[in-house]
């Protein structure tokens, strides 16, 4: 989809306040709600917005407890590949994991109530999944960059 200056400016203004109305976000982009709201559309049905949602804080949930944990696998064919990204998906503590080039092979952030709770997902959960050869585990202590918007004013 090719996207111009107002489908970039609301973009930005719904990656800072997703609850905007359509009014509300024809009026700070300079249309009229209903061309605006066609602009919406498009960006959600081509999927580039892929979706809408609240941004919790971990630690109101008991989840404060933050560690990145580099996988290195033992063994890197298709069917343990699979199986490992199906398996690890099907863990709730896991926030976001990437497969990456290079060593190590993947990099997860988990979240859990503190060590004791994450000592046993490593041991218990992480550490028995499918091909890993070794956990490497960096506890979190501070977020310093945070889901930042994207920069819009860049031409693609």
């Amino acid at each position: 989809m090719r996207m111009d200056r107002i489908d970039r400016k609301i973009l930005a203004l719904l990656e800072a306040d997703g609850r905007l109305t359509v009014t509300e976000l024809a009026q700070r982009v300079g249309l009229t709600p209903a061309p605006c709201h066609r602009r919406l559309r498009e960006l959600e049905r081509s999927g580039v917005i892929r979706g809408y949602r609240a941004v919790v804080d971990p630690a109101a949930l008991g989840l404060g407890f933050e560690v990145l944990v580099s996988v290195t696998m033992d063994r890197e064919d298709a069917g343990t590949i699979t199986e490992f990204e199906r398996s690890l998906a099907t863990v709730p503590e896991v926030r976001h994991a990437e497969r990456l080039f290079g060593d190590p092979d993947y990099l997860v952030r988990v979240a859990t109530a503190d060590i004791a709770a994450y000592q046993r997902l490593r041991d218990e959960k992480l550490a028995t999944l499918p091909g890993v050869q070794r956990l490497t585990s960096t506890i979190v202590m501070k977020r310093v960059v945070n889901e930042r918007p994207f920069p819009m004013d860049r031409p693609r």
